[in-house]
């Protein structure tokens, strides 16, 4: 007898921005961005996590975004977790949000289910 196995393997990709780049412009990634660099303008990914010495002035738009970074625009997310080292100004647009105790926030939220 003769078995068959098929196994599919998604593969996901991330993408890297280092703190020595900057970018004037849109950042369109449909899976997962690790940022830890100065962008000016708007980020869509499918995940989205920002480091520390990152500094993004405008909006983000992600399945799931992990906030650790400076970032003045608004984020439109199913899930948002602020770290601790995060500095935020705008307005937050989730289903879930978390935050580090530490984190600098001026910012106002809305909830959506």
């Amino acid at each position: 007898m003769v078995s068959c196995i098929e196994i599919i393997m998604t593969e996901e990709k991330t993408s890297i921005l280092l703190s020595d780049v900057s970018i004037e412009g849109e950042v369109v990634e449909k899976d997962k961005i690790i940022i830890d660099a100065k962008i000016n303008g708007d980020i869509t990914a499918g995940e989205i996590l920002t480091h520390s010495k990152s500094n993004i002035k405008g909006n983000i738009k992600s399945k799931k975004a992990y906030l650790g970074g400076k970032l003045e625009g608004n984020v439109s997310s199913d899930q948002i977790n602020i770290k601790k080292t995060a500095n935020i100004e705008g307005v937050l647009n989730q289903k879930t949000l978390s935050i580090e105790e530490g984190a600098r926030l001026k910012i106002k939220t809305e909830t959506y289910k």
